[in-house]
């Protein structure tokens, strides 16, 4: 028998699970990234994709009916869908999943993912569970199951959430350093299928965000120091995603051009490699660092379109919420992007400390002038533990007396069920209003309580969005629904 298949069984086999059902799906990126990573520490891995599965006891019991494991690791991508009107809170539909995976196997469970690392005690305690790993798994994954396979102590961990003498225990994280990683291994999940389904694959080129916008919760899950990944790597792994049939594409950075001398690089490299001719992707940006150029350099590399977050048209809110970017900027991007021919989404977060009906009306007059090709209207900021806005609003006094939150107060002041921020200097009838400034105009979605179906961007269980990809649009979510609307 070899020595490395000796070893992997000497090691046993993990189970990687991904309980994620929103539709359309989304493929888990952090399972072929975290299994190419156990397989490098010559594990056995497997795969529990449950995305797709309508019985998902059935695949579980059936699973393990024939399968024993070391460990299992469940990846929690959401927290919630971060939409006030739905509040469609994952973490509960996790859990069922979850607990019925306890009633299979005696094998430690081990929860980790992006939702998970927003509030890893609080899911840890709510699950009933033992352990976690909060942030990067691929380092800490690893090392938290060869101590285990050895019958170590496993507390000093990095980034290991454990439970200790009836308490939950949180150690630092750990940020690997990605610029002399080679590409990983893209095989693990069917990402043909998420693509077929799903309408794009994924792939990362950096991690973390030094930004500090009031609400957001990536520093905390990604860590505040950016890691940038080699050109040459990014590009050996989307070659890999085209070959797999795979011509669309989003980039999962928080801010892709954040730094914007990385953005050029991979460009640059995708340019040198022809692979702009053989695919359209998507990405993320901020209008902080866009330049004429920097836009000049992305169609040449294939991008089809780019998703600002850009949250308000009004400069005071804009430095209420945090933004290093003003109006001009906002200007300066969308005609960027006209002149090169990328269709551009500037995304608003409406609501926030502060808003009045003035700011609200000179957001969206605003963006009307700028006219991107998309504007998306949410209002109501999600509340995350662990952000700046958390500590507003916990200087503000109880949260049940607090007049701008919305959603599940009572009972709630870890803010781990969905609370919302709408600023009561908005008024009683803040949807309605904010539909009157909207009017007619195609170019908005908004997703409200006066908003019809067609108006709809939230991506959680989409019919609309489902239904065009069944009939083959390709491409971000936003820029389909964009398409339909224009019955292209």
């Amino acid at each position: 028998m070899p020595a490395a298949t000796s070893s992997l069984r000497e090691r046993g086999k993990v189970l990687l699970v991904n309980p994620n059902q929103m539709k359309p799906p989304v493929a888990p990126i952090a399972l072929d990234y975290l299994a190419h990573a156990l397989r490098e520490s010559r594990f056995e891995v497997d795969i529990l994709d449950l995305s797709f599965e309508s019985d998902t006891s059935h695949q579980i019991e059936s699973y393990f009916a024939r399968n024993s494991v070391l460990a299992v690791a469940v990846t929690l991508r959401n927290a919630d869908d971060t939409f006030f009107v739905t509040q469609d809170f994952c973490i509960t539909k996790y859990k069922e999943i979850v607990d019925r995976i306890k009633t299979q196997t005696s094998a430690p469970v081990i929860l980790g993912g992006s939702g998970f690392s927003i509030m890893p005690q609080d899911i840890l305690s709510y699950y009933d569970l033992d352990l976690g790993i909060w942030g990067e798994g691929e380092y800490s994954l690893p090392l938290l199951l060869n101590k285990i396979a050895a019958n170590e102590d496993y507390k000093d961990v990095p980034g290991l959430i454990y439970r200790g003498q009836g308490e939950l225990h949180a150690n630092p994280a750990y940020y690997l350093d990605l610029s002399g990683v080679p590409a990983p291994d893209r095989n693990s999940v069917d990402n043909y299928r998420y693509f077929i389904e799903g309408a794009m694959g994924n792939i990362e080129t950096k991690r973390g965000c030094p930004k500090d916008c009031i609400y957001c919760a990536d520093p905390v899950v990604k860590g505040k120091r950016l890691r940038l990944r080699s050109p040459q790597s990014v590009a050996d792994e989307i070659e890999a995603l085209i070959d797999m049939g795979i011509d669309h594409l989003h980039l999962c950075d928080s801010e892709f051009n954040i730094p914007e001398q990385h953005a050029r690089e991979i460009c640059i490299e995708m340019i040198a490699r022809g692979l702009g001719d053989k695919l359209m992707w998507y990405t993320y940006a901020t209008p902080a660092s866009f330049s004429q150029e920097l836009a000049a350099l992305l169609r040449k590399a294939g991008c089809a379109g780019i998703n600002f977050g850009v949250d308000s048209g009004c400069d005071r809110m804009l430095r209420t919420l945090g933004r290093d970017f003003t109006v001009e900027d906002l200007i300066r991007t969308a005609d960027a992007c006209h002149k090169e021919g990328i269709i551009s989404m500037y995304d608003l977060l409406l609501g926030g400390p502060g808003e009045t009906r003035q700011s609200l009306r000179e957001t969206i007059e605003t963006m009307k002038r700028i006219s991107p090709d998309r504007v998306g209207a949410n209002l109501g900021l999600r509340v995350f533990p662990q952000t700046r806005l958390a500590q507003m609003v916990r200087r503000e006094g109880p949260l049940d007396r607090n007049p701008n939150l919305c959603g599940n107060i009572s009972g709630n002041d870890s803010l781990f069920a969905p609370i919302y921020y709408i600023s009561s200097d908005l008024g009683p009838e803040a949807y309605e209003y904010l539909a009157q400034l909207i009017d007619s105009d195609q170019r908005f979605f908004f997703f409200g309580d006066t908003a019809g179906a067609d108006k709809n961007y939230n991506y959680n269980d989409n019919t609309i969005l489902v239904e065009a990809i069944k009939a083959g649009y390709r491409g971000a979510f936003w820029d389909i629904l964009r398409r339909l609307g224009e019955g292209s």
